[in-house]
């Protein structure tokens, strides 16, 4: 499977995209075309027509605002265009879009909201790095306060699009239609909560440029790893699928035991939980799949590990804070096997 599909793309990242996408030949206009027609289809297939207002910045979400507006306008809906500055701001791209935008372009006010329902949030995209201030941010506090329904091109103008944060204040949308790949801020919590339904639009960027932006980071699915747990074979046995410990605390029980049980179902030949003596009982009373072993020694889990053939490990859930998870943990380490460090063995 390819895992590219999954890539989230920061801010720089996704200009990377944009123009790698340039340098093939597909003009920006075009590009700003799609994007701008995507957000009135998404529109248009999730609300009945009625009057809308779209909220316009100077940048490139600002052009796709004009081209998302004369499409629904050119599908027959009441539409109103507010413009952050002067339209001779505008330049490239979005003053090229923003001149085939048949009607008025309105000063952003209070009053563009009034007897409107639904808001297009084209001011800022998931490139702002400053706090939100002064005209925007009073139309932004209006739709929160007003609960108008929004429609945010790319994110929720104020969202960061690379930390999810809010820089400063942000509306929270209905539907958000972003672009090529996601961001990582549309998956980081606020930016999840307040990005609503979360619509990726395709606007002819070539998948093939994924490879050269090198992307750091990507959203968990069966997509990215699937390929690397194959299906077991006839003459398979439980040696060649892993052998995963899970090492377990006395007191907080549950956390380690539901572990194990993952291990298990997640497909792992065999599952060991290490605990303390005293817990020995309480976790071979619970599991019955998994075998329970005893660190009745100091260096009874080094002993343990000493076999090869225990290839993943697990230590935190449960393992209590203290200085025996801590050393426990380093000796887990020194075996340069697969470690998974969680919770406690975090914090110890």
């Amino acid at each position: 499977m390819n895992c590219f599909a999954k890539a989230l793309l920061t801010p720089l990242e996704m200009k990377a995209a944009d123009t790698a996408a340039l340098k093939s030949g597909i003009g920006g206009a075009t590009l700003m075309e799609a994007a701008g027609r995507a957000v009135a289809d998404a529109v248009s297939a999730r609300w009945p027509m009625q009057p809308v207002v779209v909220l316009c910045g100077l940048g490139n979400n600002g052009g796709g605002g004009f081209v998302a507006a004369r499409h629904l306008a050119q599908m027959g809906w009441p539409v109103r265009l507010g413009l952050l500055g002067a339209r001779e701001r505008l330049t490239g791209d979005a003053a090229q879009c923003a001149a085939l935008w048949p009607a008025a372009i309105e000063p952003l006010s209070l009053d563009l909201l009034n007897g409107a329902s639904l808001v297009i949030d084209a001011l800022f995209g998931s490139g702002l790095s400053r706090p939100i201030e002064g005209q925007a941010r009073m139309m932004i506090e209006a739709l929160v306060t007003r609960q108008l329904t929004v429609c945010a091109v790319d994110v929720p103008s104020g969202l960061d699009g690379e930390s999810g944060e809010v820089r400063g204040v942000a509306a929270p949308a209905s539907v958000t239609v972003t672009f090529f790949r996601k961001k990582p801020g549309h998956l980081l919590m606020p930016g999840k909560q307040l990005c609503g339904e979360l619509v990726v639009a395709d606007i002819g960027i070539p998948a093939a440029v994924l490879p050269k932006i090198a992307a750091q980071a990507y959203e968990n699915g069966p997509e990215i790893w699937f390929d690397h747990y194959p299906w077991p074979q006839m003459d398979s046995f439980k040696y060649q699928r892993g052998h995963a410990v899970v090492v377990g605390g006395a007191e907080m029980a549950g956390a380690s035991r539901l572990s194990a049980v993952a291990a298990a179902r997640a497909g792992a030949g065999l599952v060991t939980v290490a605990v303390p003596d005293p817990a020995w009982t309480i976790y071979a009373a619970a599991l019955t799949s998994v075998m329970v072993h005893s660190l009745k020694e100091p260096d009874s889990l080094a002993k343990m590990l000493a076999d090869t053939r225990k290839n993943a490990i697990l230590i935190g859930p449960g393992a209590g804070v203290c200085g025996q998870t801590r050393q426990n943990v380093l000796e887990i380490l020194a075996t340069q096997r697969g470690v998974v460090l969680d919770a406690d063995a975090l914090t110890s």
